[in-house]
């Protein structure tokens, strides 16, 4: 059968940059750094103290009281990105066949605040098993796109997508192909996470995942860095409002970009390292260019998983030079976590709205805090360092990968 089309007609952003995508677009020219101290708990005993938090942020200038109360932040993040994007997509949902119109959302935990809540209110008290009736509405990874479809309507495919940080991209593909097979006319996507919390701080701590350069937060996130030490834990959310090409084009919507394709694969490898030799990174750009009938020189730009670890930027960067051969060097590759820090499950939508900004724009957005050159690192690779660079860019993509060697990567095609 023949596929149809697809293109992006909405986007929204809620992220340590920025709290709208025009606020986030703004904060990633700019080099701007989410990261700061940690103000939503005591963080005194704990050998990270920061992290990229949202800024002057307040879920009820969003939602009505009663109903944040019902959710998680992880799910309350999901519902603002949402909004902004079916609202910057200009859908008339008096007119659309809500049947039609699905919601594929990605979280790599999902309620982890909430859990975490109630186990510490019960171990605090006399044994009673004395639990919020919304605990586990509100602790569940799929409340998100329910939320989304709850609120609009919205009566077609509803789920969400567990695989680490690549889960945002993996619901993005399967977006991508119930629409291209005919299954929808419309699918919000994206994903949310909100990990910043005692759990999530002390378990990435315990497993050494996380930087500790409690001295300059601002400077923590260090994508390709030879100093580097880690990721740097963020928090937010990314929304995609995908539509079939000619549902788009008939209530002349705006096309911010076609999404031209998408690959999956594993690393099968380790729990949480990545292949040294990069092969399932290799695998999924290849299966993506494959998925969407390119060529490796007809890439522009790659905003490229990069969440400074020292395993994984050069596995990552050796892959793409393995991939795309002599036109590696011609390509402007970035690490946007190098400001955001790494969002988990929202990493894949908010890294890809960055690539169709950079579209739209012709700016590539910087890596940021690139001091010290890494020697395993190839030189002649574009990085755009420390300053956005002016780019024409046709053909972007990015890259998720997760732990258990869960790789996603997605590929848009400017519309001139």
């Amino acid at each position: 059968m023949e596929l149809k089309r697809v293109v992006v007609t909405g986007l929204g952003a809620l992220t340590p940059i920025g709290n709208t995508k025009d606020e986030f677009w703004e904060g990633l020219i700019g080099g701007k750094s989410g990261a700061a101290p940690i103000t939503y708990f005591d963080t005194e005993k704990f050998k990270t103290k920061f992290a990229c938090e949202l800024k002057n942020f307040q879920a009820t200038d969003f939602l009505d009281r009663k109903e944040a109360r019902k959710m998680d932040r992880f799910a309350q993040y999901a519902m603002v990105a949402a909004d902004e994007a079916i609202a910057d997509a200009k859908l008339d949902l008096n007119v659309v066949n809500k049947l039609r119109v699905g919601v594929i959302w990605g979280a790599g935990i999902g309620g982890l605040e909430t859990f975490q809540d109630e186990v510490l209110n019960y171990a605090a008290g006399d044994g009673s098993p004395r639990f919020n009736p919304f605990f586990i509405p509100k602790m569940i990874a799929d409340i998100a796109p329910a939320n989304i479809s709850i609120k609009h309507g919205f009566m077609g495919p509803n789920y969400t997508t567990v695989s680490a940080c690549a889960s945002s991209a993996n619901a993005m593909f399967d977006a991508l192909n119930s629409i291209r097979l005919g299954h929808c006319d419309v699918v919000v996507t994206g994903g949310s996470e909100a990990a910043v919390t005692i759990a999530g701080m002390g378990g990435f701590n315990a497993m050494h995942a996380l930087s500790t350069r409690n001295e300059s937060p601002e400077t923590a996130s260090r994508p390709f860095d030879g100093t580097r030490d880690g990721f740097v834990l963020g928090e937010g959310a990314g929304a995609l409002v995908l539509e079939e090409y000619e549902h788009a084009k008939e209530r002349g919507a705006k096309i911010y970009a076609e999404f031209v394709g998408g690959g999956l694969s594993s690393d099968a490898y380790h729990m949480t390292a990545p292949h040294p030799d990069g092969i399932g990174v290799m695998a999924v750009m290849r299966n993506c260019l494959e998925n969407a009938g390119l060529k490796p020189e007809d890439v522009d730009h790659i905003n490229t998983h990069g969440t400074a670890t020292s395993l994984g930027d050069v596995a990552e960067l050796k892959a793409i030079s393995e991939v795309f051969g002599d036109h590696a060097k011609d390509i402007n590759i970035n690490s946007t976590k190098s400001m955001t820090g790494h969002l988990l499950g929202a990493a894949g939508a908010v890294e890809a709205i960055s690539v169709i900004l950079a579209m739209e724009h012709g700016i590539v957005p910087p890596t940021i805090n690139h001091i010290v050159a890494d020697e395993n690192i190839d030189p002649q690779l574009n990085l755009t360092l420390n300053k956005a660079q002016k780019r024409d860019v046709k053909i972007g993509m990015s890259n998720t990968f997760g732990f258990g060697g869960h790789n996603a990567c997605v590929v848009f095609k400017r519309l001139d």
